[in-house]
Formats: C-alpha cells, structure tokens, sequence
C-alpha cells in the first residue's frame, strides 16, 4: 500500500471520529470507564431499543496503532428491586386464610406480614383478559382480549392480538437490563398460533421474556401437563411417577433464579410467576388432600359464615359489611343427601389442598429469593387470583371439567365411583358452583361475572422491604390489573417507552400504586378515580366510591345455553355506593335514578374509548367462530409417516361435521400393532389404532362414555387400506351419528352413537400420527406412546361441511360480518 493509500485511510477513519464523537450521548448515565469491558449505562428509555452506541475509540491502520471501545451494558438505575410477581387462578377473596378464608396460604401470608394487604383490588373476571391486562397495564378490550384466546372474535377488542404497540412490562424492563422469565400459565397467545408454524412474536419469548417454562392455554392436567420450554414442546412426566407440575414448576423458577444469581449476581430478574392453580382440574399430591379430610364437612353455608366472621376479624372487610344473600337457584346444605354431602365435601377437600400445596410450592420460590439474600430488594406482588372462584364445574361439580365447560353434567352417583381417585391421574376434576360462591364471601357471583365483586375483587399483597416500611398494614384503594406495569416502571425508575422496535407505543392506562407504600398515605385516597368491567356482556363502571352493575341475566354455570336478553338494551342496572357498601349489599339503583343514569352514561364513554364494543353475551357458541390458523378453509389433510404434537389448532377437526379418515398401510410379517392417528386422550378424544393386529376406531365421549368399532380379524401382512367414515345428524354441536369402518373396501364394523363431543375436544392433548403422547383414549387398551410398528404410507382425512342449527350460524355470520367492517 502506498503512502498515499494510507494517508488517505487514515484521514477516513480520522473523520469518522468526529462525527462519532459528536453524537448526543447526553441523556444516558454511564458508570465505569467508557469503552471498557465493565462500563454501564443507564438509558432514558423513551424509545427502546436506544440507538446503538457510537463506536469511541481509535481505528488506524494496525491494532497497535488503534484503541478498543466496548459499547456500555445496559443497566436498570441503581438499586432497582428485582421482581417477582405471583398470580393464582380462579380464586376469589374469600379462599385464602391471608384474607379471611379457612385454607391456610403461609407464603401469601408472609408477603403480607413484610409488606401491605389491598382490600379492594380488581381484576378483569377471566383469565386471559385479566393477564393481558397485568403484562400490559392496558385495559384488557385495548389489547384485544375482551374475552379468552380460545373465544376471539374478528373486532379489535376481542381478536386476542396483544399488538407491538402494546409492549408488554417483560419488553420494557428486558430492554432497560432485566432478566425476564416467565414460568406456568401462558394464555395470551392466540390459541390459532400454538404449532411450530408460528408466529412467534406473541410467545412469551417474542413478548420480551427471555426463557418461558409453562403451558400455552388456559388449562392443563398437572400428571401429564401439555408443556413448553421456550418454544419446544417437553415431556417431562416420563419416567417420573411422582410428578406433578406444580412442583415442576418451582423447580424449574428455584434453578432459574439460581442459575442467574451465578452467572450475574448483579443483574436485576422479572419473574412472573403464574402457576395455573386454581383452575380446574384440582390436581394436588395426594398427601395434601389428606390435609383437609373432614375440613368441609360443614357444608358451603357454614364455610361462608365462617369466612366472613374470619374477614371481620381481619379487618379485610370493614366492620359494617353485609353478607350477600344465598342465591335461590343453589341449594343450602342442610337440603342435601347423606350422598351429596359427601361427594360434595370431597369436592372442596381437594380444591382447598390445591389452594395449599400451590400456595407451598409459591413460598418455595419465595424463599429461595431470600436464600440468595435477595428479598429485602426484591419487590414481590402476590395477586390471590386472576378472576373470581369458577362457576365452570356445575351446580354438582364433576370428574371431568372438560364436560361440564361444555354443559354436560354427571349425576351424583356417577360421580361418587370416582370419590378415591379424586384429584388423581384418573381424573380432571372441578367443584359445585355452590363453593365457588362460598369462596368469594363476602360477594355474589363468581368467575365470568365482571359486573360483581364476586367475579373481580381479588386479594393482594406486595412488599419490598428496602421500601415499604408499614409491614403488615392494610390498604384499601381502589386499583385495578392494569395499575401493576405502572407500579413496577416506579419501583423500577423505568419510564414508559413512547416507541418499542420502532413501533408508537399505546399509552399505559393504568396508575402507580406506589403512593399507597408510605404509611403516611394508608387512608390516601385512590388514585385510580374510574374503572369499567364488561365480560359476557355483563358490565359495570366504578367512580370515586360509587359502581353501576348489570344485572346478570343468567348464571355462568349455564354457559349462554339459554336464552339471553338484547346484549345493549336487555339488561337491568343496578348501583351501590361502595364506600359504605363493601359488598354490593344494597342496591340504590330505583331510588337514585339520576345517578344511575349519570354513570350508565360513563360506561357508555369509557367503553367507547377502550374498545369494548360491540358487546357480545354469547359464551360457548363464540367457540365455534373460525379463525385464521393454518386449517381455515381447507378440508382435506394428508399425512405420512410418524408425527407427534401438533396442537389441534393445526390439525383437522371433526367436530359437528360428516368425516371420513382413510389410512394406507403396510403390514410386517407377524402383524402390527399400534396407533395411526389420535386426537386427544383419557379424558376426550380419538383414535385409529391396530390392537392385536385388529383395526379399532375408538371415540371418547369426555369419559363420560367410548364408542368403539373394531374388525373381527388382524390384518394380515401387506398393504392395506382402514377406513372409518363418519356420518353426522346435525344440525347442532353435540348431535350423533352412524361410524362405518372399513378394510380394504369391506365393512368390518356399524355403529350409530347418540351424542359426539359439541365443541372442545381437549384442552391439553394434541394431534398425533403413529403415536400417541401424553395420555391414552383407552387405558384398558393400550399405553403411551404406542408407536405403530408398521408403516403409514398416507393417512388423509375428508371433512364435511359444519352442520350448526340456524341460530348458531347466526352468531358465526355476526361475528364474521362484524370482523369485516
């Protein structure tokens, strides 16, 4: 290189250093020597990520001759608290002992003992909604989930896109220097989106968590649970006869925190940490349900009296709080059988052992926290419950919940067989509406019902013992879900990003509950001044003390099954003045006609701004509204091979339709055995399997029933075709129909069957071919996996059109048109 060349280099590289050095680093707080390995900044965190750092050193010709420069790490402002924040599921006010209730919660207890209790303190009435509400401190219809994943309609508020607009706390903090991860319940991914096709970007790895460790929908089983790492399905049950994912789970968070206190002890974390218990099914070990034997043979009107005798005592409602009456369409105790008592007590023994060994596996997580001595800079939030005590598992409760969400109940004494297996791998199940209602003493209603407190009031408590100082104090603001992301950024010194990945931000709407941590503020009054609710079409809208609710025209334990007012002009209203009215005791609503007008009229304004409409009373039928996965408008699926874990979002569904599935097969000398293709599992679905070498079609009506069809002989060596064609009696989800099976073009087997599954086929199973997963159809038949040993050269399934009655389709033709406007 000549002179020239090199002169001429070095006056590039010279200029390059001006301009570098001339950018507008002013906003950024950098600690340590600047460009070395060890040096820090603090970023302004209006728009994230910041522009890449300029380079700050020297370039010349050799390295001798040049000066290294490392960008800064970026880090939280110093002494920013580590967060671990905790929700439950399906647990109304009155179930923890924390706040009143008989099921003992120590780790909730020891949050609230260090920090405060928050008597009024709300949240959406479902579970999804409510979720994307907390990771987004945005109302739950501004993030498109007025309803759950699995429900989402064609409307902004209802399509379950969360959106790069709405950035969730997990982004914000991960990009201000957090470690963020995310261990349960998911539940905020389009359910359409659950198969390896993706997209990602509403996985909790693409909403800025950077290791996730739990299941995707709103439920799974805890013995074989339908789980995920990051991205990939695991199978960790295997092999393991004890295991159960609640403690999995804390298992895995234990490490987690471990793990990152070794590899950087100074880095802050953001746990969230959202196990899925409560929610059905009530799966706890066995040595909990021995805890609680005999502990609610009083029945649920003596647990509710007791509950709010415990809340007085407290003082986690306030001394003049009325008990909500009974509800006339559940039964009192003392009306019931020597039988449904003790199905029914058994029932809430193994829901309240749930509670307990949840709550445990929680203060594990707690104190491996404190373990490290991190606790006193750890800002811990414990929310007791995203949406009130469910309603889901009937008036008589049941074995297995996946019937009684889809209105099928069984009768006491069917569900007595199960008394001792309760809670086992036998079983899925849920407990008498009856319960729930006792569990949300001192309100009314339950879960799905946002009009009431019984639906939304949860219990909280949060502690930081570097900054809250009134430990064990009571505090009775109003907040709501959407005040946590808000109250973090505070704690955190982390402000609300105007733009995220080049993307405008929608602004947080909720407020910081940190005024609320100084003593001196105990009696403050709230800073969340209005709050709307609306699920199911049910609604209210609280103002400075005052709430206006909707009558619910039906209970939820009827699922929309029955016939249901004008969504809009149908409903009746009701008003309370809560701040002398804790319970929602008195209604006012005919005696102050102008204030209740005053906050309908409200309603009708914040609903507007935070896209609750069009409102929509529909529930189960809305399950049926297609969606934009990867099977809309296809009706042939073809496959070869062996394949395992395709959710069934991805795979073709015969519910409510004519069906037929042909498979081509080969045969090995001395026989087959094996599964072709199932959906599902022990507690509803499919399969298409060789048993001793004879062909079986075997269908599991949510173990309520199986229908089974099966040839007469094995096959012999070679190739083959089976075929079972189904023909279905619609119109209506749930009718029945005649299955055909066929060898090699002879029928070998006829059946006609009264009722096929209406709309859920399974929560936590998925679509295998040549295998199956996780659990069987059949457990008299075979056990997993049951890999077919011959070869499948190509299985293909024919759907028929969806047979729905008029009004169905009405619903469907609605929601579609609606989507389009």
């Amino acid at each position: 290189m000549s002179c020239t060349s090199s002169k001429w280099l070095l006056t590039i590289f010279a200029s390059t250093a001006v301009l570098v050095s001339g950018a507008d680093i002013s906003m950024a707080q950098t600690t340590g020597v600047p460009g070395t390995p060890g040096a820090t900044t603090t970023i302004d965190g209006n728009y994230l990520p910041p522009s890449p750092p300029p380079f700050g050193g020297e370039i010349n010709l050799s390295a001798e001759q040049s000066k290294p420069y490392w960008p800064p790490k970026v880090v939280p402002p110093k002494g920013a608290p580590n967060v671990l924040l905790i929700m439950t599921d399906d647990a109304g006010y009155g179930i923890s002992g924390t706040f009143g209730g008989v099921i003992p919660t120590p780790a909730l207890d020891r949050i609230a003992n260090a920090g405060l209790r928050y008597t009024q303190f709300h949240s959406t009435a479902l579970c999804s909604p409510t979720r994307a509400a907390l990771i987004t401190g945005r109302n739950h219809h501004s993030v498109g989930f007025g309803v759950v994943t699995e429900q989402s309609t064609g409307f902004p508020g209802y399509d379950s896109i969360i959106g790069p607009e709405n950035a969730t706390v997990g982004e914000i903090l991960k990009q201000n220097g957090y470690a963020t991860s995310w261990f349960g319940k998911e539940h905020n991914t389009p359910s359409y989106q659950y198969t390896v096709a993706g997209p990602y970007d509403q996985w909790p790895v693409g909403m800025g968590f950077d290791y996730f460790y739990g299941f995707m929908g709103g439920e799974t089983d805890q013995w074989t649970p339908y789980l995920f790492r990051n991205q990939t399905q695991i199978f960790p049950w295997l092999g393991k006869p004890d295991y159960n994912l609640i403690t999995d789970m804390a298992d895995e968070a234990i490490d987690h925190i471990r793990n990152l206190n070794a590899a950087a002890p100074d880095k802050p974390f953001f746990v969230y940490y959202v196990p899925g218990a409560s929610h059905a099914p009530h799966q706890p070990k066995p040595e909990w349900i021995d805890k609680f034997k005999g502990k609610f043979d009083m029945g649920w009107n003596a647990l509710r009296d007791q509950i709010f005798a415990n809340q007085k005592r407290l003082g986690v409602i306030p001394a003049n709080t009325a008990l909500t009456p009974w509800p006339d369409d559940l039964p009192k105790w003392d009306t019931l059988s020597a039988d449904e008592k003790r199905l029914f007590a058994r029932q809430a023994e193994v829901f309240a052992a749930y509670v307990a060994y949840t709550d445990n596996e929680i203060g594990r997580v707690v104190q491996a926290v404190d373990d490290l001595g991190k606790l006193d800079n750890t800002l811990v939030i414990y929310i007791e419950g995203d949406n009130g005590t469910s309603a889901e598992g009937s008036t008589v409760g049941t074995p297995f919940d996946m019937a009684a969400l889809q209105g099928i109940n069984v009768p006491v004494e069917e569900q007595l067989k199960f008394y001792d297996v309760w809670g086992s791998s036998k079983t899925e199940p849920h407990m008498s509406v009856a319960w729930s209602w006792a569990f949300d003493t001192p309100f009314k209603w339950t879960k799905q019902i946002a009009s009431h407190f019984g639906g939304t009031r949860q219990g909280m408590a949060m502690a930081w013992p570097n900054r809250i100082k009134d430990a064990g104090g009571l505090r009775t603001q109003f907040h709501h879900m959407i005040d946590i992301v808000p109250t973090i950024l505070e704690a955190t010194g982390i402000r609300a990003p105007v733009m995220v990945n080049g993307i405008a931000q929608r602004p947080i709407e909720g407020v910081s509950m940190a005024y609320t941590w100084d003593k001196a503020n105990t009696n403050a009054p709230s800073a969340r001044t209005t709050q709307y609710f609306e699920m199911f079409g049910n609604r209210a809208i609280y103002n400075n003390g005052w709430i206006a609710s909707t009558t619910p025209p039906a209970p939820p334990w009827l699922l929309g099954l029955t016939k249901l007012p004008d969504v809009i002009n149908g409903y009746q209203w009701e008003l309370y003045n809560i701040a002398e009215d804790y319970s929602q005791a008195n209604d006012l609503a005919s005696k102050m006609p102008d204030k209740l007008r005053e906050m309908q009229e409200l309603f009708l304004v914040e609903a507007s701004k935070y896209n609750v409409f069009p409102m929509d009373n529909s529930i189960v039928q809305r399950l049926l509204v297609p969606r934009p996965n990867n099977t809309a408008g296809r009706n042939v699926f073809t496959y070869t091979g062996t394949m395992s874990g395709l959710d069934p979002s991805g795979a073709p569904d015969i519910l409510n339709k004519s069906y037929t599935i042909t498979a081509d097969v080969d045969v090995p000398q001395g026989g087959a055995e094996g599964m072709i293709a199932t959906m599902g599992g022990r507690f509803g679905g499919y399969g298409l399997y060789l048993l001793k070498g004879k062909p079986v079609f075997l269908y599991n009506l949510l173990s309520l029933e199986r229908q089974r069809w099966e040839g007469p002989a094995a096959l012999s060596p070679g190739k083959h075709s089976i075929v079972f064609d189904f023909t279905y009696n619609g119109p209506g989800p749930g009718k029945g129909g005649t299955g055909i099976l066929k060898v090699d073009g002879q029928e070998v087997a006829n059946k006609k069957v009264e009722h096929t599954i209406p709309f859920l086929m399974t929560l936590g199973e998925t679509f295998d071919v040549g295998m199956d997963t996780r659990t069987p159809v059949d457990d008299n038949d075979y056990q997993i996996p049951f890999r077919f040993n011959g070869k499948i050269g190509k299985l293909t399934y024919k759907l028929g059109p969806l047979q729905l009655t008029e009004e169905d389709q009405k619903i469907i033709q609605h929601a579609l048109a609606r989507g389009r406007d």
